[in-house]
């Protein structure tokens, strides 16, 4: 598996694809397994959080994030983090992100091919409440296709871009 490394997929791509549901969610049921540590995740939102958990070293969460197959209830639960350092989370939270998806996308081949089949597009969450892993916009509000009027940063969509570029041409 190779690294998350940051690039500016928008010199590289004019178009986009828009999502907030489905393969590409964090949130989305489609479960898989770590095989450094054999934990079974229901989805990448419960592997996202128990990692950030762990990374902080706060065993509590990491444990009660492992009881929960709601990706809400998983995302309340890691907001708790104690010992929580926004510089060391930024710092960790794409890799982590990426890691995850790549265990989510090479075990389930529905999302897989689903994945490589954006293969000319800019993967972009048009999640109007993330102004991290999203762009904070809708996708059917208007001016959505330009990137200058993006709210967010969208990690999410970078880290699934990236990770599509891997597998596409591994």
């Amino acid at each position: 598996m190779k690294n998350f490394k940051p690039q500016n997929f928008l010199k590289k791509y004019n178009q986009y694809l828009f999502f907030y549901n489905g393969y590409l969610s964090n949130w989305d049921d489609t479960p898989f397994l770590d095989p450094r540590s054999t934990v079974l995740y229901n989805c990448s939102e419960q592997y996202m959080m128990q990692k950030k958990a762990l990374l902080f070293n706060d065993f509590d969460i990491a444990k009660k994030i492992m009881t929960k197959t709601d990706p809400g209830d998983q995302k309340s639960l890691g907001k708790k983090v104690k010992n929580f350092d926004k510089q060391i989370w930024n710092k960790h939270a794409r890799q982590i992100v990426y890691e995850g998806c790549f265990y989510k996308f090479t075990q389930n081949e529905d999302a897989y091919e689903y994945l490589l089949k954006t293969k000319n597009y800019y993967l972009v969450e048009a999640s109007p409440y993330d102004t991290i892993w999203g762009i904070g916009r809708d996708s059917s509000e208007r001016g959505i296709e330009d990137p200058k009027y993006w709210r967010g940063t969208n990690w999410l969509g970078q880290v699934l871009t990236q990770l599509r570029e891997d597998l596409y041409y591994k």
